[in-house]
């Protein structure tokens, strides 16, 4: 068994695919109608036969109600890694990405947590 899709919960699908690819650099897999809403998927530009980040819509209201906790609490929602924490962390600040917590080592780990724009904290994580 292995993970194949994960999902985010964003309030607006088209916001997000934007940031997810021009900002992040993420790579569009999946955008397919699915109902009233589109299947809308991302993947590594490294792995693009890797694990899909479904762009989610958040409008059932236990999803709206857990996506603003989290983000109130300041909890991430998901975890990407990185090859270099502070090159990836100075290219989001250059891209206007706002961060909540800048690289920050933690034993083997360096980690730092931005604002993804569509309600979510994001974490990232260099492995030393």
């Amino acid at each position: 068994m292995k993970i194949i899709v994960t999902s985010i919960f964003v309030p607006d699908q088209d916001k997000a695919l934007a940031f997810y690819t021009k900002t992040l650099g993420f790579v569009k897999k999946h955008d397919v109608p699915s109902g009233e809403y589109r299947w809308i998927t991302v993947v590594s530009p490294d792995d693009q036969d890797g694990t899909e980040l479904l762009l989610e819509p958040n409008e059932h209201p236990a999803a709206k109600e857990y996506q603003k906790k989290l983000f109130a609490d300041g909890i991430p929602v998901t975890m990407f890694g990185v090859s270099n924490i502070h090159e990836e962390y100075q290219r989001l600040i250059k891209h206007g990405v706002e961060f909540t917590m800048e690289p920050t080592e933690m034993g083997d780990f360096t980690i730092a947590v931005f604002d993804d724009t569509c309600g979510n904290l994001i974490q990232i994580i260099e492995h030393k």
